[in-house]
């Protein structure tokens, strides 16, 4: 009995990645006929791609620039949910601030990232800290949206219960607060992730000289789209396993204390 149990868990531990490698692999083979049936230089197959995937690596440009790039990505990906976290949580709570405020939400949500990115650069120059806080400025007023709803929807009778047992501010925050929010928080960081990225391709692009986007642009000039779609995976590869391997393990260790359906 006790071996069945190990048997099912590894196979429902093991089904998440084979379901993801088998739908990798039929990408790569409807990749690999459309660019047999319509050979061009602005479409090439999988195993050019791959060639030039592993000539950057082993010269070392690739792991080079995907590490400034996950760095930058990872620092302004810190910044927005922090900052947007706090500011959506006391918005919630906080009706007055919110009606107050909410004109500025708007005004960000609604602003171009490249308008953030340009203006950016010529306030505080071609430096790394106007990259990522420009980054992290398109991404803060997403967070706060979440993280507001997510306050708005917290239940009363769980911090009537907190007052009636005389609970800690720590306890309030750790027990109350922070399991009612986890969901929207980890919707939030799934979508950050996604955003930011890109927001950071942008920026790298516009006045970075070094990173994924500044190779992108590089091998644009030349028309390498091997090279570019080369770079483009490897970071793609990169954060679909920080998908697999850190934010849906986490999502289900935070959430584990919910009740599921037999």
């Amino acid at each position: 009995m006790m071996r069945h149990r190990e048997d099912n868990s590894i196979a429902r531990r093991l089904y998440p990645a084979g379901t993801v490698t088998l739908s990798l692999l039929g990408l790569c083979l409807l990749w690999y006929f459309v660019a047999e049936i319509w050979p061009s230089r602005a479409f090439p197959p999988p195993n050019e791609v791959w060639r030039v995937f592993v000539k950057e690596t082993m010269n070392g440009d690739l792991p080079y620039h995907l590490v400034i790039t996950l760095c930058r990505v990872c620092a302004s990906y810190g910044i927005a949910m922090t900052i947007g976290a706090v500011i959506g949580i006391l918005l919630g709570i906080h009706r007055k601030a919110d009606r107050f405020f909410n004109p500025w939400l708007v005004l960000l949500l609604n602003l171009p990232a490249l308008v953030v990115i340009v203006l950016a650069y010529i306030w505080f120059g071609l430096t790394e800290a106007a990259a990522i806080g420009a980054v992290a400025i398109n991404k803060i007023p997403n967070v706060v949206v979440t993280m507001r709803e997510g306050a708005r929807a917290l239940d009363p009778r769980y911090t009537e219960m907190a007052s009636v047992y005389r609970l800690s501010p720590i306890d309030r925050i750790r027990h109350i607060l922070l399991p009612q929010l986890q969901p929207y928080f980890a919707a939030a960081s799934r979508s950050g992730i996604a955003l930011i990225w890109k927001i950071v391709l942008v920026v790298e692009l516009l006045g970075r000289s070094n990173g994924v986007g500044f190779q992108i642009y590089v091998h644009f000039q030349i028309f390498d789209v091997a090279a570019i779609l080369a770079y483009s995976l490897a970071f793609v590869a990169i954060m679909l396993l920080i998908e697999l391997l850190l934010v849906q393990p986490f999502e289900q260790h935070a959430t584990r204390w919910r009740r599921r359906p037999s």
